[in-house]
């Protein structure tokens, strides 16, 4: 078995003074995370050469995609409404469930009603779509234009059966707060393609009672320069990124000359990687004051374009979200991660999942055809999906008002570009839409395919933290090599 390969730690080093170093940060330069100094832009040379290479020591693999734009749906879309044709729940609309096909009703600890598990028909027709003809529902035009260029896995599944943990596991591969997401893991590994913009940002869109929980796509335990940048539709794109009231430029960067200037002496002295990570912080900001607004402004933009997206002056869309992930992508951006929420459609489902499909359908097949007209979609992975899939039974009454639950065993996922195999379908689930029939594909075989696609071997980019060697698809996940062309 191959050795894994990691970046340690800093060894030799006297714990009191790395907590009290550590601790001293956190209180005294909280406020100081976002500002920078255009005099200390000469200085940071060797950590930018750093930061842009990334701690691997080469890839492992020749990449088929540079980057990836992950277009998560918050709350899980219903695969059998979506993407997993089943005409016999229309035949069994309003009758129980088969025994056989729910077992032991392993997948939730919700109590039900006898009523619950009658079997609800789909929301809308399927049609064939493309030259593959690939089956998806009619509520997705747009991206039923662009199925020659998905792959659509619909034998997913997962372990998680609430949102929180689900969501967690799909992003950080462990249902347990506190790992490394896998932006953070990839810009790890492969580094920076633009020192003046974050290598891993995040948009936001959607309306949910669940908020987005920024540790979705924190760090963990991986040096802080790795973790997401949130970027804003309103105020300032990224926080603090303006200067305060009271202080202009120059007085803030005497500030931040004096913190960085104490910051390179200590390090050298305790060689905390986290002192490097605030520096880098601080320099990079100063260059996003001039970067991000540019990026933000999407005037230019021709109107065919925003047209083509469906952008209006909504702010925060996500059709304006789709945009900038492209606009970002051209800009060396490594992993760009589009959240939008509110697909938890316990009831209302016929209405919700309507008023979310025009919300998303347009613009995804935009993004994908724009970065194909460009020249980029070939090595640039797009990934769309959500954390678990519903099921195939109504939760609520047998009309509009009703619903779906949550189901982990079987969900649709759809990936395109950066070497994946489009025009294709992969797997199956029975007849039901309830469990996975055919070439079942776990969260970790999902993460493990992405960053193979990037060039990385999921089992040898490992990080040791408390004296063991961790990664993101844990202790399992195999390559879909299927979907690979």
């Amino acid at each position: 078995m191959t050795k894994p390969q990691h970046v340690p730690l800093p060894q030799n080093v006297d714990p009191l003074r790395w907590v009290t170093r550590r601790s001293f940060l956190g209180r005294t330069s909280a406020g100081l995370g976002t500002i920078a100094l255009a005099s200390l832009l000469d200085s940071s040379t060797q950590a930018e050469e750093n930061d842009s290479v990334g701690a691997l020591p080469g890839l492992h693999f020749a990449p088929k995609a540079k980057r990836v734009i992950y277009l998560f749906m918050s709350g899980a879309p219903s695969h059998v409404d979506l993407f997993d044709p089943k005409p016999e729940l229309n035949d069994m609309h309003g009758k129980p469930l088969p025994q056989s096909v729910r077992g032991k009703e392993r997948l939730t600890l919700m109590t039900r009603s006898q009523a619950e598990h009658l079997c609800a028909r789909a929301t809308a027709m399927f049609s064939h779509r493309g030259a593959c003809g690939m089956e998806l529902s009619d509520l997705l035009p747009h991206i039923g234009g662009i199925a020659d260029q998905i792959c659509l896995v619909r034998s997913m599944y997962t372990e998680p059966i609430n949102h929180d943990p689900a969501v967690t596991f799909m992003q950080t591969g462990s249902p347990q707060a506190g790992r490394p997401c896998m932006g953070s893991w990839l810009t790890y590994g492969l580094g920076s393609d633009n020192a003046d913009l974050p290598a891993f940002v995040v948009l936001l869109s959607g309306h949910t009672n669940q908020p987005l929980l920024s540790r979705y796509w924190h760090s963990g335990f991986l040096p802080s320069r790795h973790q997401g940048v949130q970027f804003r539709s309103q105020g300032d794109p990224v926080l603090y990124l303006s200067n305060p009231n009271g202080l202009d430029g120059a007085g803030r960067g005497r500030i931040v000359e004096a913190v960085n200037a104490l910051n390179r002496i200590k390090s050298k002295q305790v060689l905390d990687p986290e002192i490097e990570g605030r520096i880098d912080s601080f320099e990079l900001a100063y260059r996003m004051q001039s970067s991000v607004p540019e990026l933000m402004d999407l005037s230019g933009e021709p109107a065919s374009v925003r047209e083509r997206y469906g952008v209006d002056e909504t702010p925060g869309s996500f059709a304006a979200n789709c945009l900038l992930a492209r606009r970002l992508a051209e800009r060396g951006a490594r992993f760009i991660q589009l959240y939008h929420a509110g697909w938890d459609q316990h009831l209302r489902l016929r209405k919700d999942i309507r008023r979310q499909c025009r919300q998303t359908d347009r613009a995804t097949a935009a993004l994908i055809t724009d970065l194909k007209e460009r020249g980029m979609l070939d090595d640039t992975l797009v990934v769309w999906g959500g954390e678990f899939g519903r099921t195939s039974y109504t939760q609520g009454k047998q009309d509009d008002s009703g619903g779906r639950d949550h189901h982990a065993g079987c969900f649709s996922i759809w990936l395109a570009g950066g070497g994946i195999r489009g025009g294709t379908v992969y797997g199956s689930t029975d007849a039901f839409g309830y469990n996975v029939a055919e070439r079942p594909v776990h969260t970790h075989d999902l993460q493990a395919t992405i960053l193979h696609l990037l060039g990385i071997d999921h089992e040898r980019m490992t990080y040791r933290f408390k004296g063991r060697d961790f990664r993101l698809t844990d202790v399992s996940g195999q390559v879909v090599e299927e979907i690979i062309t």
